[in-house]
């Protein structure tokens, strides 16, 4: 028989990629989403009918939501996806985030210590814990595990205290836990208002309608490590597989700035970038976190990998919205 799985916010990038992932490795697959008023299954319309999946109403922010899900599925692992994952709305709506982002993770780490003690936890962290902070390694700035945490926005603050919590019921109830501290991650089922997929789904627009208004940016001169989601799943699942729970850097090692992301998309389109972009200072965020690049060594040395470089990111997500409309 095999493994099971509930993954909290699996109709989101990363979750749909997981659960496509583990019904690959046979898993009995439980995924939660949201409830809505509008369709948002698109990333998982592929397996909704995967005999192996079932997908359900749920959300992190109720406890009793959260304890019959978790009752009732008792998953081997369970991976929280969930998120208020956007850093500028964050600043919009601080509530709100600390409320998913760090309450809701305490409510399942409540619940698995109550009814579940068996599951592993997956927590995802995020780069952006590290603020302003790096390490040299190699001559360069670069962030590790070790390197200091310094949030700089009120979604890093959200997620440094989840991060927080999964340390502490890890040593103090033997909760199996761990925390993927993953970099930027992008594909072509990022949301539209990620800056990534704003660049590449304002390209296919334009492909269909060369009428439409410039595309306007913010800050370019940010850095970014930026890797394909599709490969992070995995790292996800490589960590809860290790016989002692740890928390882990996984990035591929190389930053891009916005600007040179951006430029790498238009000239793959065949497109001016100083033509059809302009800058506006309403999308720049209150406080800007300058440069992150990872050391993901450690998950390396248990054996995964990216499988792709920034530039082939690129031409996936621009390949993706021209020819998707």
């Amino acid at each position: 028989m095999g493994k099971s799985a509930l993954i909290f916010g699996v109709t989101g990038q990363d979750g749909s990629y997981l659960a496509e992932y583990l019904l690959s490795k046979e898993y009995e697959v439980v995924g939660v989403k949201r409830r809505a008023s509008t369709d948002n299954c698109i990333n998982v319309k592929n397996i909704k009918d995967d005999d192996n999946f079932t997908l359900v109403e749920g959300d992190i922010t109720d406890p009793s939501s959260v304890y019959d899900l978790v009752l009732h599925s008792q998953p081997d692992e369970c991976y929280n996806l969930a998120a208020m994952s956007h850093v500028g709305t964050s600043f919009i709506q601080p509530s709100y985030t600390i409320d998913v982002n760090a309450n809701g993770v305490l409510n399942i780490l409540e619940q698995i210590r109550k009814c579940s003690l068996h599951t592993k936890f997956y927590q995802a962290s995020t780069s952006e814990l590290f603020g302003d902070n790096y390490t040299i390694i190699n001559g360069q700035k670069m962030q590790n595990e070790n390197t200091a945490f310094s949030p700089n926005s009120p979604y890093a603050i959200a997620k440094l205290a989840a991060h927080n919590l999964v340390r502490v019921y890890r040593a103090a109830y033997g909760i199996y836990g761990c925390c993927g501290i993953l970099h930027n991650h992008e594909s072509p089922r990022r949301g539209t208002n990620f800056v990534t997929r704003k660049i590449t789904r304002w390209i296919g627009n334009y492909y269909r309608d060369s009428n439409i208004p410039k595309l306007k940016l913010g800050n370019l001169s940010a850095y970014r490590d930026f890797g394909y989601a599709a490969d992070y799943v995995k790292a996800m699942h490589l960590m809860l597989q290790q016989p002692i729970p740890d928390d882990y850097v996984v990035a591929t090692g190389n930053a891009w700035s916005i600007l040179e992301f951006a430029q790498a998309a238009f000239q793959y389109a065949g497109l001016d970038f100083g033509e059809h972009v302009e800058i506006d200072s309403a999308l720049y965020r209150p406080c800007e976190v300058p440069y992150l690049q990872g050391d993901s060594a450690k998950i390396r040395s248990l054996g995964w990998k990216p499988s792709i470089n920034i530039q082939q990111l690129v031409r996936k997500m621009v390949d993706y919205d021209i020819n998707h409309g």
